[in-house]
C-alpha cells in the first residue's frame, strides 16, 4: 500500500532540500573603522526575514538601535570598540546580552558576526 503525501510534507521535503544546497560564495570585507560602518548604515534600514532596524548614530564611535522584530519592539545601543560593533539590546522585554561582532561588507549585505568574529552570523540587506 503506497502512503499518500501530504502538501505539508512536500512543502517540508522541499525546504529541506534547498538549505541542503550549497550557498554560493560570497566576497565578504570586515569593516574595520566606525566611520566606514556609519556611512554604510545611515539614513537606511537593516533586514532580514520578519526583522527591520535602523542604526542611529549619535556620537562618533556610538548610537542606538531601533526597529521590530517578529512583531516585537526591538532597541539597543551600540558603541564601536577596537574595530567591532558592541551592542546591547532588548526584544519585546528580553534582553539580548552585549556582544562585539564583527561586520562584513558584500554590496548590499552586511553579516554580523557573533563573539569578535567567532560564532555565529547574520546577514542583512540594506535598503
Amino acid at each position: 500500500m503506497q502512503a499518500t503525501r501530504s502538501p505539508m510534507m512536500l512543502a517540508a521535503a522541499a525546504i529541506a532540500a534547498a538549505l541542503a544546497l550549497p550557498a554560493p560564495v560570497a566576497a565578504f570585507e570586515q569593516v574595520t573603522r566606525a566611520a566606514d560602518f556609519t556611512s554604510l548604515v545611515e539614513d537606511r534600514q537593516l533586514s532580514r526575514f520578519g526583522i527591520r532596524l535602523v542604526v542611529h548614530r549619535t556620537g562618533e564611535d556610538a548610537g542606538q538601535i531601533r526597529g521590530r522584530a517578529f512583531g516585537y519592539d526591538v532597541t539597543g545601543e551600540w558603541r564601536w570598540q577596537d574595530g567591532y560593533f558592541c551592542r546591547a539590546m532588548d526584544w519585546g522585554g528580553t534582553e539580548i546580552e552585549h556582544n562585539c561582532q564583527a561586520v562584513l561588507r558584500d554590496g548590499n549585505a552586511l553579516r554580523f558576526v557573533s563573539d569578535r568574529g567567532r560564532g555565529e552570523h547574520a546577514d542583512f540587506r540594506l535598503r
